[in-house]
């Protein structure tokens, strides 16, 4: 008979069924002595959870939790849909909600069940898919906390009514411990493969994932340096050092399926959204090769490409300037037609390189090359990433002088800065310089690049038409998500425990720990 675990994660009771199966005798076959398989029952059901993890780690609720915030405060996109709010600076308490209890009532559910089973003393113990799994935990986690800050982390799965929450720099700490720890567990199982179809990002290859929890770690690094700059030192240099993510090959995306769709091309049959005018300055100013690959030219157009500014209120969304047809779509790709087909970019090696880029700036070792070489690194695997193979054309958009352009529309806004694509000397510019390329690279992850705008402030971004938030004016910017009204009714003591470690107001203008 099945086993029945009882969890109460964050909001909510759930019935989880365990993925380990055991007979009503407890008597168990005896594993394989080769730790890097499962037995094929085994193997099964732990893969078909991992698999399930992975799909609901990167995509759960994501018009909730990407589209109608990250995205937006990235400034990715600009919203059309006039009853919709968020754009404006609104946090809309029953989308946060949905976002909030969709990772831990869908997302973070399998995952546990994976990690029981395969830690040791689990049934199917595994220490190669126990280390992928923890490095997927550390994956999913990141962006809920950079979202709300102090978030339950470490009680998930207590079996208690009340969860308390973790304070953001032990999150974080965890994190780095823990990839530090599953790298080194990986060691053993480099050139072999686990889990295989069941890992819908690297079918099982054990090297990619050793070289995606480095980035991962990377990225962490960089991300605490301004609070922790000796602990993200250490961990950037050994990062580095243990082989990040370097090449397209290394890239991770979720495979999509006709049961496993990605989300935002399911996103964009709902028309709610088109590309930001923040986007047009700086793509169209460049000339960016990568403009007709995220974005599709006006109706009645091939080649003019029109945006929106962020937080136009809903009569201002109905004026002439701001209709449909006078805005650029997403291109083709990312239309409904093709999400059984377009893989889900969970994180590109384009990132490392210019992670790198900011390391070196800071004096770290990052590897053989300098900030300038990674800096032109990130943009040439950005640009393969998308297909633009043209070595020529890359080095010419990477030496080219062009800034960005100014934007006319309903109103009539300034170029968003006056940098150029080539490398400037002007050491006091150049971190904005590797952000407003790594903000195009990072496209379309806004959850990441609006993490990265809070940290430094970079890229320029237009300020806002309107904000009807009570915290942040229209020139300021949101630096968090407030805690939902479901988790204060059905989790008041865990909540409180989260507003206790926050270190601020539970409102969008209190700074996360990491951006102090």
């Amino acid at each position: 008979m099945k086993k029945i675990r009882l969890y109460i994660i964050a909001s909510s009771l759930v019935l989880v069924t365990a993925i380990g199966i055991s007979s009503c005798t407890d008597k168990f076959e005896e594993y394989n002595t080769d730790t890097s398989r499962l037995t094929e029952l085994d193997a099964s059901a732990v893969g078909n959870a991992f698999a399930s993890s992975q799909y609901n780690g990167v995509m759960f609720s994501w018009q909730l939790f990407n589209s109608l915030f990250g995205d937006l405060q990235a400034q990715y996109f600009g919203n059309i849909a006039q009853n919709f709010p968020s754009d404006r600076n609104v946090m809309v308490g029953n989308w946060l909600n949905g976002a909030f209890n969709g990772f831990y009532n869908n997302a973070t559910r399998p995952l546990l069940g994976v990690m029981e089973n395969t830690a040791p003393g689990g049934k199917a113990a595994n220490p190669a898919i126990y280390a992928i799994a923890n490095i997927w935990k550390v994956r999913m986690y990141q962006p809920m906390t950079d979202y709300w800050g102090p978030i339950p982390y470490s009680a998930v799965g207590n079996g208690l009514k009340t969860v308390d929450y973790d304070a953001q720099d032990v999150i974080y700490k965890d994190f780095l411990v823990q990839l530090t720890k599953a790298t080194a567990d990986l060691q053993a199982f480099k050139g072999k493969n686990v889990l295989s179809t069941n890992d819908l990002i690297y079918a099982g290859d054990v090297d990619k994932w050793i070289r995606f929890a480095n980035t991962l770690r990377l990225r962490i690094a960089i991300r605490i340096s301004g609070v922790e700059p000796a602990l993200a030192k250490t961990n950037a240099e050994a990062a580095v050092a243990g082989g990040v993510m370097e090449t397209n090959a290394h890239d991770a995306y979720v495979k999509t399926t006709a049961n496993n769709i990605n989300r935002m091309n399911q996103a964009t049959a709902w028309n709610e959204f088109r590309m930001s005018a923040a986007m047009e300055s700086v793509l169209t100013g460049y000339a960016d090769p990568r403009l007709p690959i995220y974005y599709a030219p006006i109706s009645g157009t091939t080649a003019t490409f029109k945006g929106i500014r962020n937080g136009y209120t809903q009569v201002e969304l109905g004026l002439p300037a701001n209709e449909n047809t006078k805005l650029s779509n997403v291109a083709d790709r990312f239309l409904p037609a093709n999400q059984n087909t377009n893989p889900f970019e969970v994180m590109m090696a384009a990132e490392a390189w210019f992670l790198r880029a900011e390391g070196a700036l800071k004096g770290w070792n990052m590897g053989s090359g300098t900030a300038k070489s990674f800096y032109e690194k990130g943009i040439e695997t950005s640009m393969k990433q998308w297909g633009i193979a043209d070595a020529a054309a890359i080095a010419a958009y990477t030496a080219s002088t062009k800034t960005p352009v100014a934007v006319t529309g309903a109103v009539v806004s300034p170029a968003l800065t006056d940098l150029p694509v080539v490398w400037t000397t002007d050491a006091t510019r150049q971190l904005e310089q590797i952000h407003t390329q790594k903000w195009i690279a990072l496209w379309p992850n806004g959850v990441e690049a609006w993490a990265e705008y809070r940290r430094t402030g970079f890229p320029k971004l237009y300020p806002r038409m309107n904000s009807e938030s009570l915290f942040v004016a229209k020139d300021q910017v949101v630096r968090r998500v407030p805690y939902t009204i479901g988790e204060s009714q059905t989790n008041p003591a865990g909540v409180a425990t989260g507003v206790a470690k926050l270190g601020g107001a539970d409102n969008e203008a209190t700074r996360l720990w990491w951006n102090k």
